[in-house]
């Protein structure tokens, strides 16, 4: 005879392993996101501008913004 395995008993081991592959997935789609994401950051200079100082003609209009 042999050994018969029945679904019950290879229940367990199946579902650890689909979480498994769907972690791995889940991993890789982050890290491929992250990269995507990684690159456009960089990519963009982030101007601000101060709120306590009020917005006046002078401040829009003039060539020295940098400043």
């Amino acid at each position: 005879m042999g050994i018969h395995y029945t679904y019950k008993t290879q229940k367990s081991m199946k579902a650890m392993e689909k979480a498994a592959k769907r972690e791995r997935k889940l991993a890789e789609r982050k890290a491929k996101r992250e990269a995507k994401l990684g690159d456009k950051k960089e990519v963009k200079p982030v101007n601000k501008i101060d709120t306590n100082k009020p917005i006046t003609l002078d401040f829009i209009t003039s060539p020295n913004k940098d400043k």
